[in-house]
């Protein structure tokens, strides 16, 4: 069950004991008024920078703006009974539900792991040619430019970065998202083409996430990391495990048969490290060369019944209604161009990580730990 530690917040009364606006405030901590009274109000989370700024402008302690009551016990959301709505697939324990009250009655609905619907659009492709190697293509506009200002482009495979953009929605931040692999990702970024790169590239003999790989890519100090939240990947099953899968070994098996991630993907390095350190031939993996781009992608179809499993986060396998073996804990990060950093947008987004509402909600649907959200690695 989702808990959430409360914490005393004084940083109104204080503000206003030392008679200092808002704006004020705002400007001395280097962030906005609206984040200003989001923090007085609980909706905001400030992190460590920001709460040390709040302090020293207002000439007191950070334990004094937000102190933990002795005592404090973490506060549980209530337990509720539901009906399911008719036609849902059935459900399992961590399953995530969307919820809707219609004439009093509490109805959950278990949202599909595919997305079946029309992607949102700005425009429709009217040509397509190439121009020094790139493909490019005539846009029919259905807004005005003006309208796309503000924007952050954000390449990635992590299914949580679509939790983030809902939430980065409701601050007035538009993400979009382009479904990409790490090293696709990171590759993006060096080129300039996408704002922010996610990750999740394990270092074989350091072990470290992501950062050696960055180190190797970019240019000392010209790229920013930013821990996104950590999540396990593992073996995605079926429900109930009925092959009887434990480990990668298990996958040498004749009986059992994998859809694989493609290259580049970090799901396809971790496969591939475990098989070399067994001394498993990839062709005696049935399904190596079958490939699903995705974490959801993979899940769904051993959802399916294509496959018996595949390698992805627990989030995935959540999300799907299935069944999982854990391998390992991966630190997933946000790579961004230190020329893009100072960026309103970036600074939009970096807020909304610290966000109480954010972090609960990818926690509790994806199994994600949070405690380094935010937090600067590189």
């Amino acid at each position: 069950m989702p808990k959430v530690v409360k914490t005393a917040n004084h940083l109104g009364r204080i503000r206003k004991q030392r008679g200092v606006s808002a704006a004020a405030l705002a400007g001395l901590a280097g962030t906005s008024r609206q984040t200003i009274y989001a923090i007085e109000g609980g909706a905001f989370v400030p992190n460590t920078t920001v709460a040390l700024k709040l302090a020293r402008a207002l000439e007191s302690t950070v334990e004094e703006l937000f102190p933990l009551p002795e005592g404090s016990r973490p506060a549980e959301f209530p337990i509720r009974q539901s009906a399911l709505l008719p036609g849902s697939h059935p459900v399992q324990t961590g399953q995530p539900l969307q919820l809707c009250e219609v004439d009093d009655r509490l109805i959950a609905s278990s949202p599909a792991p595919a997305p079946w619907y029309f992607p949102a659009s700005d425009g429709i492709a009217i040509a397509r040619g190439t121009a020094k190697g790139r493909t490019k293509a005539g846009i029919q506009m259905f807004r005005s430019p003006d309208d796309l200002a503000g924007r952050i482009l954000v390449a990635g495979c992590d299914p949580g970065m679509s939790v983030l953009a809902r939430h980065a929605e409701s601050a007035g931040l538009r993400l979009i998202l382009a479904h990409r692999n790490s090293s696709q990702a990171l590759a993006l970024l060096k080129q300039g083409m996408v704002h922010v790169a996610g990750t999740h590239l394990r270092d074989p003999a350091s072990g470290e996430s992501n950062t050696p790989e960055i180190s190797r890519m970019f240019r000392k100090n010209s790229v920013i990391v930013i821990s996104f939240a950590v999540w396990e990947e593992g073996i995605v099953v079926a429900r109930g495990n009925p092959k009887a899968i434990r480990g990668i070994a298990d996958l040498g098996r004749a009986d059992v048969q994998i859809v694989n991630r493609e290259n580049g993907a970090g799901s396809r390095l971790l496969l591939d490290s475990h098989l070399r350190h067994l001394k498993i031939s990839p062709q005696r993996v049935r399904g190596y060369a079958d490939l699903a781009i995705g974490h959801l992608q993979a899940a769904w179809q051993v959802r399916s019944g294509l496959c018996d499993c595949c390698i992805a986060t627990r989030g995935a396998a959540l999300v799907s209604g299935l069944d999982f073996v854990p391998l390992t804990s991966e630190r997933y990060d946000l790579a961004i161009r230190r020329s893009h950093f100072s960026l309103p947008g970036i600074q939009a987004l970096l807020d909304v990580l610290h966000r109480s509402s954010f972090r609960r909600e990818l926690e509790g649907v994806g199994g994600y730990d949070m405690a380094s959200t935010g937090k600067q690695i590189l």
